[in-house]
């Protein structure tokens, strides 16, 4: 005759050496856990480690955007005497609708004449002719008018030059992609990436692709990592006019969207298949 609830309270050898092994399976796998969650989180602050080095910048130029071919300017050239400097600022007739006593007008208003900068670097420049400026930065290009216009002014203009079509795209795995125009002709890679409203969380911080044209056609793909401090001293932290920065989305975006598009098909099928059922009953019966 047995002992009531022995039989339950027993546990053989080969049940504890079971239960030990699913305990060990149970830790390795939160362990696993939570190495990756930390991984993870690597993965996406940028700038890490940021505050261990202290760089200065004391012996490195501020960013002067450089003219390239198909770029649009706008050159004013100012002295004292308006007179003088007259033929160098050409103006063109733009119509304009003025509304005024319940009745629209057209008219006309005057603007400043832009210059395209061909494939060869150069602008027609009122009086002087050819000018290569293609390659030059703003700063070097304003010298070099003003040197150019010194034989027909009695004294030293002020040449300002701007860029009228200053823009860069923001692609890929960010919220708000799209095209953006830059007025102070300046933009790095962090403000662009605010412009489109930062990375999703599928991004790869750490390989965006960077798409530059130079001044012969040439383009070229550079990788560059986010997640790096050195990317604030990198040749291409400030952007140029007309670059491209796609941002990679990473394998749980492609799995996602791989998962989406099979569960799209195998309802397709499976409501065809339903159909077709249906049909052949009905015209079993």
């Amino acid at each position: 005759m047995g002992i009531p609830g022995l039989a339950k309270n027993c546990i053989t050898p080969a049940r504890k050496k079971y239960m030990k092994r699913l305990k060990e399976l149970f830790y390795c796998a939160l362990a696993t856990l939570m190495f990756t969650g930390c991984q993870s989180y690597k993965k996406v602050p940028y700038l890490q480690d940021a505050e261990v080095v202290l760089y200065s910048t004391q012996n490195e130029q501020l960013y002067d955007a450089k003219i390239m071919p198909k770029d649009l300017l706008s050159i004013t050239v100012n002295t004292s005497d308006p007179q003088a400097a007259a033929p160098f600022n050409l103006t063109m007739q733009t119509s304009i609708n003025v509304a005024q006593a319940n009745s629209t007008y057209v008219t006309s208003q005057p603007t400043l004449q832009q210059y395209l900068v061909n494939n060869e670097g150069e602008i027609d420049f009122p009086v002087i002719g050819k000018l290569k400026i293609g390659g030059l930065t703003k700063t070097a290009a304003e010298k070099l008018i003003r040197e150019q216009l010194r034989p027909y002014l009695k004294e030293t203009p002020i040449v300002t030059v701007r860029m009228s079509n200053y823009k860069i795209s923001v692609i890929g795995e960010v919220n708000r992609p799209g095209t953006f125009t830059i007025n102070n002709e300046k933009v790095n890679l962090f403000e662009a990436l605010a412009m489109a409203g930062d990375m999703t969380v599928y991004g790869i911080r750490s390989n965006v692709k960077l798409i530059r044209e130079d001044n012969n056609g040439q383009r070229n793909i550079i990788s560059l990592n986010l997640n790096e401090q050195n990317i604030l001293h990198s040749p291409y932290y400030y952007l140029q006019q007309n670059d491209i920065l796609y941002v990679t989305p990473n394998k749980t975006k492609a799995k996602n969207a791989s998962i989406s598009n099979s569960t799209t098909i195998w309802f397709s099928v499976v409501g065809t298949l339903v159909s077709l059922a249906s049909l052949i009953v009905t015209i079993a019966r």
